[in-house]
C-alpha cells in the first residue's frame, strides 16, 4: 500500500500547526518529521515540544526521524512526546539492535534509516525487528535536493532481502520525492514516500501533490 509521508521539514514554521492540519485533509498518510542536532547532521529542528504539539493537531501517525547522534537516551522522549514511528540512523547507533529493542519496548514502531552510503548489510541481523526501513536518498541535514539514481538498485535489493525472508517490512525513502520522481522509486520495491517540496512547494497545493504522488506510485 502506497503511503505519502509529507516532511515538515519544508512547511511554513510560522504556522506549523496549521500546516499540519492542512496536509491531513490532503490526504497525507502520515506526518514526517525531521529532528536534527546540529551534529549528527548540519542542522538544527524540531524537539520533543514541538512534537507534542503536533500530536494535538492531527490524527495521522507521527513519523518521527532522527538525524541524531546517540539516541538511545531520547528515545522515551519522543516516544512520550507523542512520536508512533520512531526511526534511528544504524550510522549513529553503537548498539542498534538494543536501540531498536528500546523503541519497542515504549510500544512504538521501530524504523532504521540508512544513509546513501551505507550498505544493507548493516541491518540484516535486525530486520526482523523493524517495521520500516527507510533509505535517504539523498545526504541529510537538508531539504530540496535531488534524487541519488543509486538508491533505486538499492531500494530494489532490499525489498528482495525483505522478501526472501518473508518479512513484512515498509520500505520507506526520503530525498528528492516528487510526482515526476516517485514512479521508478514505487516500482523498485518502495512504499512510503517522504516529501518536503515535492508536497509544500507544490504550485497546484497539497492535495493535488499527494494525489498526483499517489497516482504515480501506483497506487
Amino acid at each position: 500500500m502506497v503511503k505519502i509521508a509529507p516532511s515538515i521539514l519544508s512547511a511554513d514554521f510560522t504556522r506549523l500547526g496549521d500546516e499540519v492540519r492542512a496536509i491531513s485533509r490532503a490526504g497525507a498518510d502520515y506526518v514526517h518529521i525531521d529532528v536534527m542536532d546540529g551534529h549528527f547532521v548540519p542542522n538544527l529542528t524540531f524537539g520533543p515540544p514541538v512534537i507534542k504539539a503536533l500530536r494535538g493537531c492531527t490524527d495521522l501517525p507521527l513519523d518521527v526521524h532522527l538525524m541524531i547522534s546517540n539516541p538511545d537516551p531520547y528515545i522515551a522522549v519522543y516516544a512520550e512526546a507523542g512520536g508512533d514511528l520512531i526511526g534511528v540512523h544504524a550510522e549513529a547507533c553503537t548498539h542498534l539492535h538494543r536501540t531498536l529493542q528500546c523503541i519497542r519496548e515504549h510500544d512504538k514502531k521501530a524504523s532504521v534509516t540508512l544513509n546513501p552510503h551505507t550498505p544493507l548489510c548493516s541491518i540484516e541481523y535486525v530486520l526482523d525487528m523493524v517495521s520500516q526501513v527507510l533509505i535517504m536518498s539523498v545526504n541529510p541535514g537538508f531539504g530540496g535536493q535531488k534524487y541519488i539514481p543509486a538508491s533505486t538498485g538499492k531500494i530494489a535489493r532490499l525489498k528482495k532481502m525483505i522478501d526472501d525472508r518473508g518479512l513484512n517490512v515498509d520500505i520507506e525513502v526520503d530525498g528528492g520525492i516528487t510526482g515526476d520522481s516517485i514512479g521508478p522509486v514505487a516500482r523498485a520495491g518502495a512504499n512510503v514516500f517522504v516529501s518536503g517540496t515535492g508536497v509544500f512547494k507544490h504550485p497546484e497545493g497539497y492535495a493535488e501533490a499527494i494525489k498526483e504522488m499517489r497516482k504515480n506510485a501506483g497506487g
